[in-house]
């Protein structure tokens, strides 16, 4: 019936809107992390994040399998199968869930048991635009004698592009740009030459930067010259990259604003950093991680601008430039954040000084790192602007890991929370990682956020609220 044709659908297209070739899956994806030995569903996910998975029913212990596919390059939109398509990923995601056969033997766990049931309570979905929800995009250049072309390609013939005038998933000002930039490049050989590659990042306020990868070196006069003329007629930031060199026309960034409970957040985006692609599904992340902060009820999302401010502290792991640690920081005392990556922190910082948030300290620890510091008191220079740990009454956590999940050892690490909100770019290792919690934790929320429509990707967020508070 109607599930059928969605799940065909989604097969048509899920190559072309999530990654479309393996050089442009890390720019789309924005996350590729993972751990070694996928199962068959982790498989799947990053076969998807390669291109190459797509919808499709079979048999499998949990009754639901996706199969990675053979599927022809289609960028195309489907308002009307939208829900149904949303609906296929939704069971899938609850599917990881429930009781299963013990999975095969490894030799990191010899004697597996068969996985319990974990209850979730109804899903609170969270639906995307149809079309233009994409704020950015990365395009190979292609040439062929005089004329160039923005193209892509099928994994079942990878060395013929497909040439894509334009791409409804991509933002407005995307589409805007494509023809003009084939134009001005067009006109301009010093910045046609050995050009093998472009990147679109926008922003819903119409903020631009076109990032030019090279085979030749950049730092020209003619290039210079050019690119930024073109960066004129444009009106947007231009970076010209080839090895070893970097040159930048205007900003490296672009300034991202978004609404979160009626107050407006101002985000710096680096070129090159990881930032949410939907932004108006990033709206919606905030706002739900806000409501499960304060709320075990779903009702709270939305039925106030300012939900009510707890009395603890927040301790963050994974924050990344400050996405949600900026939206979180009015709705408690203080604010922990946690990152490994060096640049992700100091993206933070800026992005936290430009939304006022004063209560925030930002620290570049890993989660084992920061366990050693909380329970045995273990110094770290990385430590010194951050107040003392033993002033933060830390009781509830907010964690959004890459794709592997937390793990055991963060799982355990987290299990002394009274309240975890976790945000999961990956179903299957959410469910992993509750079932380690489950003697300590019940899921009291579950939501689904569609940032990549028409594919079989699916964002989660769960809120677990511990058993003996």
């Amino acid at each position: 019936g109607r599930r059928s044709s969605a799940i065909a659908a989604m097969g048509s297209t899920a190559r072309a809107s999530h990654a479309l070739c393996a050089r442009t899956c890390r720019f789309l994806s924005g996350r590729t992390a993972s751990r070694p030995g996928l199962s068959t569903g982790r498989a799947a996910a990053a076969a998807e994040r390669a291109g190459g998975s797509s919808a499709h029913r079979g048999p499998g212990r949990r009754g639901w399998q996706w199969r990675a596919v053979r599927a022809r390059l289609d960028v195309a939109v489907r308002p009307d199968t939208y829900r149904q398509e949303l609906d296929v990923k939704i069971e899938r995601a609850r599917s990881h869930f429930a009781a299963a056969p013990a999975p095969a033997p490894t030799p990191e766990v010899p004697h597996p048991k068969p996985l319990e049931e974990i209850h979730l309570p109804p899903t609170e979905v969270h639906e995307s635009a149809r079309s233009n929800f994409r704020m950015r995009a990365e395009f190979r250049v292609w040439h062929d004698g005089d004329r160039s072309y923005l193209a892509m390609f099928d994994s079942d013939d990878p060395k013929t592009p497909i040439e894509v005038p334009s791409f409804p998933m991509g933002s407005e000002k995307i589409n805007e740009l494509m023809p003009a930039f084939i134009e001005e490049i067009g006109r301009a050989e010093g910045i046609r030459r050995k050009l093998f590659q472009v990147n679109f990042l926008t922003t819903t306020k119409g903020d631009a930067l076109i990032s030019m990868l090279y085979h030749k070196p950049v730092k020209t006069d003619e290039w210079e010259r050019e690119a930024e003329e073109m960066r004129q007629r444009l009106g947007v930031s231009i970076i010209g990259r080839s090895r070893k060199q970097k040159v930048v026309l205007g900003n490296d960034y672009v300034m991202e604003e978004i609404e979160v409970d009626g107050r407006v957040l101002t985000y710096k985006q680096l070129e090159g950093g990881f930032t949410q692609p939907n932004a108006g599904i990033s709206a919606k992340m905030l706002e739900w991680a806000r409501s499960a902060a304060v709320s075990d009820s779903a009702d709270a999302v939305g039925e106030a601008t300012a939900p009510a401010r707890r009395d603890d502290d927040l301790l963050e792991l994974y924050c990344g430039n400050g996405n949600f640690t900026i939206a979180m920081a009015p709705m408690f005392s203080a604010v922990l954040a946690t990152e490994v990556s060096k640049v992700s922190v100091a993206a933070a910082k800026l992005n936290a000084d430009a939304n006022d948030a004063g209560n925030v300290a930002f620290a570049r620890l890993s989660s084992e790192e920061l366990t050693l510091a909380l329970d045995q008191g273990k110094r770290f220079s990385r430590l010194d602007d951050v107040p003392p740990l033993e002033t933060y009454d830390l009781r509830t956590v907010l964690v959004d890991p890459p794709r592997a999940g937390m793990g055991e050892e963060v799982s355990e690490f987290v299990s002394r929370f009274d309240r975890i909100v976790y945000i999961s770019c990956n179903p299957e290792t959410l469910a992993a990682d509750v079932r380690t919690l489950r003697d300590t934790h019940e899921v009291a929320r579950f939501a689904a956020f569609d940032q990549f429509p028409y594919t079989p990707h699916l964002e989660c967020g769960a809120l677990l609220v511990s058993k003996g508070r």
